[in-house]
């Protein structure tokens, strides 16, 4: 790629197409420089009356390689790496012998070297600021010592001599302070452009990813993102650190609202949220405002022991929130800006994800929809089918043995049971119940649904008994697996321990998810209680429930009895 664009003329780069720029700046500067200078000397032929003849000539020579590198930088296209370093050592050389050939540390050449500053800043930044300021303080000073100290210079004077040594200093300090401030613009600009486009199917990816890009942009050690869906009430919060991600969801209202009502549409920063009256800097298109007052909701503010803080509002088509830089040195209005853009990246990211998880769920209920539609027509009505001739031939047998008869009775009975698992299943696949599931919102609704269809399907009367199950402080994935549990142990006390009531308790103990299933059936083919790992020694208990809770590193405990059974299932759950 470097070769071919090489070859059509352009930079390899675009530091080599700033670079070249930079080059064709500093060889113009050159050359209006070296040409004025030697007008002026021909012009006011008093100054340098010392080594005049030589100077004269080396001006000449100066102004025609000047010319010729101007000539050269214009007609190629870079990227002058190594010209431009030689070029400016052989400046800085021939500045210090114009100099030396002239009035020393008094020659008006002086204004060189300042010359050299500025192009090593445009080159270089803040580094070629750095070291050419000491190249030149170190040229400059050392004709100063030489000229007052060795030849007794009666003209040396010492004040012009000081007061020059400082300007340059200081000219030197102010470069590189507007050489660093670019670098880290374009720094900022770079990784705004590198913005992550991550199609992740999970938050926390796509958060982790965005929110670390978002910290490397703005340069700070925390940050923290608050925000809403669009037609949701429940607020999500993320905490970002550079070595990890926080995320809680919290009930209607409990930071609201997060900002001062007249900070609600507008970015700004405070030094230090913790004061008797903080002062809270208002950026807008005319400029900074200031106002004084609380900036932040009080819990939030305690809750992350926020200081310095710079905050931007957030808006997209899905979310509304706010972000907020937390612990950032050095606040300035820039940062504002800076935020602004990342706030936009932000919302970008989280509306494409909100909006994919909301098509991925339109294709999977469309999909279930087709699905039962497909099962009810085909499978469902098959079997169905099946059973009636099975019935039928079951009464022509009149003189058949009871064995025959028993038999087909019994395969009836089995096709009877697969219907009722078919019919419960296509119920399944409507978009109700676990398909309406959506982050633990409506899942006791999911609950009682599952109930009802049991019942209707099983006779199996189901009592909910929630407690302090908590649903909105478990990930909504983990809530489609224990609605899977509970609907499994269901179906199988009425499948098979022939049971007409059952009692479903869910409770959240600690870091654990308890579902206990009690039912008043016949209970399973072994009597006693067995643990986890009783039951896995010994191959006892239903296979599907050990291997869902497995999978999710729960466990699983069983009670049998001839009056009926008890499953007693644990699942962790995340820390949020």
């Amino acid at each position: 790629m470097w070769i071919e664009r090489k070859r059509h003329g352009f930079p390899a780069t675009l530091e080599d197409t700033s670079r070249t720029r930079a080059e064709r700046v500093v060889a113009a500067g050159r050359l209006v420089l070296a040409a004025s200078t030697l007008f002026a000397i021909w012009l006011d032929p008093s100054q340098p009356a010392k080594y005049a003849d030589l100077t004269y000539a080396l001006m000449v020579v100066y102004v025609g390689y000047s010319l010729a590198l101007l000539a050269l930088v214009w007609t190629s296209r870079g990227p002058f790496r190594l010209l431009g370093l030689l070029t400016h050592i052989a400046d800085l050389g021939l500045f210090s012998v114009f100099m030396y050939l002239t009035e020393g540390p008094g020659s008006p050449f002086f204004s060189y070297f300042l010359f050299a500053l500025v192009g090593a800043t445009i080159r270089w930044q803040w580094r070629g600021a750095v070291w050419t300021a000491a190249a030149a303080l170190v040229a400059f000073n050392g004709m100063g010592v030489y000229a007052s100290r060795v030849l007794h210079d009666p003209d040396f004077a010492l004040n012009r001599f000081i007061i020059r040594s400082v300007y340059l200093l200081v000219t030197a300090t102010l470069l590189a302070y507007l050489g660093a401030n670019e670098m880290r613009e374009r720094g900022e600009i770079a990784r705004l452009a590198s913005w992550p486009r991550l199609a992740a199917e999970e938050l926390a990816p796509l958060l982790t990813a965005h929110l670390a890009q978002a910290g490397a942009v703005l340069g700070t050690p925390r940050l923290l993102l608050a925000w809403n869906e669009n037609e949701a009430d429940r607020m999500h919060l993320a905490l970002w650190t550079a070595d990890r991600l926080d995320t809680w969801t919290e009930e209607p209202g409990t930071y609201a609202p997060l900002v001062s009502p007249p900070l609600q549409d507008s970015a700004f920063f405070c030094l230090d949220c913790g004061a008797a009256a903080p002062v809270v800097r208002i950026g807008s298109p005319a400029g900074l405002t200031s106002w004084r007052g609380p900036a932040l909701h009080p819990g939030l503010r305690a809750r992350f022991a926020v200081l310095a803080v710079v905050s931007v509002p957030m808006q997209g088509a899905s979310v509304a929130g706010r972000l907020f830089a937390l612990d950032r040195r050095g606040i300035t209005a820039d940062d504002l800006a800076i935020g602004e853009l990342v706030a936009r990246q932000l919302a970008t990211g989280l509306d494409q994800f909100y909006v994919t998880r909301e098509l991925r769920r339109a294709a999977a209920v469309e999909e279930r929809i087709r699905l039962s539609r497909d099962l009810h027509d085909g499978v469902v009505q098959t079997l169905t089918g099946t059973a009636l001739r099975l019935h039928a031939a079951e009464r022509l047998l009149d003189g058949a043995s009871d064995a025959a008869r028993r038999l087909l009775g019994e395969i009836r009975a089995q096709i009877a049971d697969e219907q009722r698992d078919l019919r419960f299943y296509i119920q399944d696949l409507k978009p109700t119940g676990l398909a309406a599931l959506e982050e633990g919102a409506g899942f006791e609704a999911a609950l009682r649904d599952l109930a009802r269809r049991v019942e209707s399907v099983w006779n199996l009367s189901v009592q909910l008994e929630l407690g302090t199950a908590a649903a909105p402080r478990v990930p909504g994935t983990l809530l489609r697996e224990v609605y899977r549990l509970v609907q499994e142990a269901c179906v199988n006390a009425a499948r098979h321990g022939g049971a007409t009531q059952a009692v479903v308790t869910l409770a959240l103990q600690g870091r654990e998810l308890a579902i206990v299933v009690a039912d008043n059936g016949h209970g399973f083919p072994f009597q006693g209680r067995f643990d986890h790992v009783a039951l896995a020694a010994q191959t006892l208990g239903p296979r599907a429930l050990s291997e869902r809770l497995t999978a999710l590193g729960g466990t699983l405990a069983l009670e049998s009895s001839e009056t009926g059974a008890r499953v007693e299932m644990r699942v962790p759950v995340p820390a949020s």
